[in-house]
């Protein structure tokens, strides 16, 4: 219990005294007009108020990444509190933070747009085409997510002999919502709806916390023995690294690559500068809240019940552990929320998701978005390549498995480059450049490790080589970007 508090108390902190540090080493200027009133559209750019824009932008980057994340991270025990908490501070709400604003002083341009501008022209095409990919995972993923949890609980509504036929009829009505959403003014549908269910994630959280400090369950602390290790997972031989694993695990809830690409939408929607820190800084710190909220309910949850559902012989997924807590902590009024939060709140990702994907591809061809007709001409691919993965992975046994996997790493890849093109900026700008040097190289180590010891889908390397080469290219990337001349450092 102790341990959460700290944990809870110094995340709240972290808003108010390093997020203003990071919120003055930018410089917001109260002055300077935003590219909701420069580049005003009533499509994209339009202004919106400032507690709308904090809302939209912390479903945008929570969904369910925060609840599900922090569940698969608890395995870890109370190692998850630390990398939440520091995770979020130093490296996911900075991160979040500087790639909006930056894009905010570059008339709203997309994050590859971004990454081009200080990492270079060829630098630009590879990101744009990879972060394109990403976003439509991300659509592909949260499709196949909510559509088997709406599929699971109304299998006996709808075609009840023929649960398959179930799935599609949510896959269709999900994927046709993301093609209207991705069409229309952002103001038409994620302004209108999206608030609510920021609403009901909050309060989700806020339950499940106030749950725990009223009702005090036993948690195990940082100084406990295997606080840090789950000792029933040890011994059953499945034991993973904490390092990189964990760092993978929990993204959404510390750092994830998915956040940039979402700030970008919001900042073409920010009346002033100032507001930045509330709408981005906070809105991570806040989803830093909602996980650490979540991982302290699920490290107690497999203290109490182990890692392995005894009634089916399988490990539990987030889905089941969210919703058995919300129920059982929280009552039929914690079983609504988890409805609203594990069933809609992936819905709410992959809206944007795909929403991005036209705005980056748009940013780049230099085509303007006035017109629903151009908006389609520009969707249309976006939608068939995303369907074509939606139906692979819907045929293949263990497809939305690999597609999560693959997610989950070039999520913390595109992290990575937004890292070390924000680190490009502060040089270029005279201005304290370590604040995201230091969590560039750390996730250069991370998600080159996790990829060259991953099996199968990975190398396949040996832990130690996988770590040491992981830690050479850090050190490579740091080298060049201390070594290197002229406009872009």
């Amino acid at each position: 219990m102790v341990s959460f508090l700290i944990s809870l108390a110094v995340l709240i902190a972290g808003y108010f005294i390093y997020g203003r540090y990071i919120s003055n080493l930018f410089g917001p200027d109260p002055n300077r007009q935003t590219p909701c009133y420069t580049k005003g559209d009533g499509v994209d750019f339009l202004p919106m108020p400032t507690w709308k824009v904090y809302m939209i932008q912390f479903l945008n980057i929570a969904g369910v990444g925060p609840i599900f994340g922090a569940i698969m991270g608890a395995q870890f025990g109370t190692a998850s509190y630390l990398w939440i908490v520091l995770g979020t501070i130093f490296a996911g709400a900075t991160h979040d933070y500087l790639s909006a604003m930056m894009s905010l002083r570059q008339d709203g341009a997309s994050l590859p747009e971004l990454i081009g501008k200080f990492l270079g022209s060829k630098t630009r095409l590879v990101m744009s085409i990879f972060t394109i990919l990403l976003l439509i995972l991300v659509g592909a993923v949260f499709t196949s997510s909510p559509a088997s949890i709406l599929g699971a609980m109304t299998r006996d509504w709808f075609t009840p002999e023929n649960a398959s036929m179930n799935l599609y009829m949510w896959v269709i009505i999900i994927f046709s919502y993301y093609i209207i959403a991705t069409l229309c003014p952002v103001d038409k549908i994620i302004g209108k709806i999206y608030p609510f269910f920021a609403f009901c994630l909050i309060f989700m959280a806020l339950g499940i916390t106030g749950y725990i400090i009223v009702m005090q369950p036993e948690l195990k602390e940082w100084w406990d023995e295997g606080a840090f290790i789950n000792r029933e997972w040890m011994k059953e031989g499945n034991l993973a690294n904490i390092f990189p694993m964990m760092f993978v695990s929990i993204a959404c809830g510390a750092i994830s690559g998915f956040h940039a690409t979402q700030s970008p939408m919001m900042a073409r929607c920010m009346k002033n500068e100032t507001m930045g820190r509330r709408c981005f800084y906070g809105a991570m710190v806040t989803e830093g809240i909602v996980a650490l909220a979540w991982a302290a309910a699920a490290t107690y949850f497999f203290g109490e019940n182990g890692l392995y559902n005894a009634a089916t012989g399988k490990g539990y997924d987030g889905g089941t552990v969210a919703s058995l807590i919300s129920y059982n902590w929280l009552g039929v009024f914690g079983g609504i929320l988890a409805l609203l939060g594990v069933a809609f709140a992936p819905i709410s990702t992959g809206d944007t998701a795909l929403r991005s994907a036209r705005l980056i591809i748009s940013d780049f061809l230099h085509i303007d978005q006035k017109t629903v007709s151009k908006r389609l001409w520009i969707s249309l691919p976006i939608f068939v390549v995303t369907a074509a993965i939606l139906i692979w992975s819907m045929n293949d046994a263990n497809g939305f498995g690999k597609l999560w996997r693959y997610f989950g790493w070039s999520n913390q890849a595109l992290s990575v480059f937004t890292l070390w093109a924000i680190t490009v900026y502060l040089k270029v700008s005279k201005k304290n450049y370590w604040v995201t040097l230091i969590p560039a190289m750390f996730m250069t180590v991370v998600t080159t490790s996790f990829i060259l010891m991953l099996k199968p889908g990975g190398f396949g390397l040996p832990y130690e080589i996988s770590v040491g080469i992981g830690i050479a290219i850090a050190i490579f990337f740091a080298s060049l970007f201390f070594l290197r001349k002229g406009k872009r450092g």
